[in-house]
């Protein structure tokens, strides 16, 4: 069995995609990443074989979530920090039996759903640890064959080094490593205007929600 999932807030003014503001509204920037979390699990949905599940913040938003993406699994996030939730999914959904757990993030409304496929494959053909690189430091997607804690825990998130101290830790672990292609994810100005800049060279049907936030929020500067 492959688990494949998103971690993933309940949108709110204020409280989501605060670098964004500004140059947007805290209701503007809180409605993109509603879109770009619809846009996510349309991804996700394009991937076959694979128990796709939506790792949420806060627990009370059960039935947002569950409204949101009813074909499917919910769990709430544990731990206290993004490097032990992450842990505690991936290691969770390993024990229960999967073969291969895949975790992304849900600012890449762009995301080929190819790039989710060659991770599994990889991880399949005896990869210990696949990782998505962002061209900010950071990554988009983190996959495991076996519970591997400090890769995640160890590392302090939200910084330039995510992906250099992670691969740090699995070299020191002898972890044999596979890099997808590089890809984005939008968490500041700049990087929402390479997202529309982007979204007029791709086919009509990628990030479909993210295209109407733009269509309705025109000069996305409110």
């Amino acid at each position: 069995m492959h688990f494949l999932a998103v971690v993933a807030k309940r949108p709110a003014a204020g409280q989501t995609k605060t670098r964004l503001c500004p140059p947007l509204s805290g209701a503007a920037a809180a409605d993109l990443y509603e879109h770009f979390l619809q846009d996510t699990l349309h991804i996700m949905r394009a991937v076959t074989g694979v128990e796709r599940a939506i790792v949420y913040l806060p627990e009370a938003e059960q039935a947002y979530f569950s409204a949101l993406a009813p074909d499917m699994t919910l769990y709430p996030q544990q731990g206290e920090d993004l490097g032990a939730r992450l842990d505690n999914l991936l290691t969770a959904a390993l024990s229960r039996g999967a073969t291969a757990a895949v975790v992304m993030d849900s600012d890449s409304p762009t995301l080929p759903p190819a790039l989710l496929e060659e991770a599994f494959a990889r991880l399949n053909a005896g990869a210990d640890v696949v990782l998505g690189p962002c061209d900010d430091g950071g990554y988009y997607l983190i996959g495991l064959r076996s519970p591997q804690p400090r890769l995640t825990r160890d590392v302090t998130m939200s910084t330039a080094t995510v992906l250099k101290d992670t691969l740090a830790i699995a070299a020191e672990l002898e972890l044999q490593v596979h890099l997808l292609p590089v890809w984005y994810d939008v968490d500041t100005q700049p990087e929402l205007e390479r997202l529309h800049r982007d979204l007029r060279d791709q086919p009509a049907e990628v990030a479909v929600h993210t295209r109407r936030w733009f269509s309705r929020w025109n000069g996305f500067d409110r």
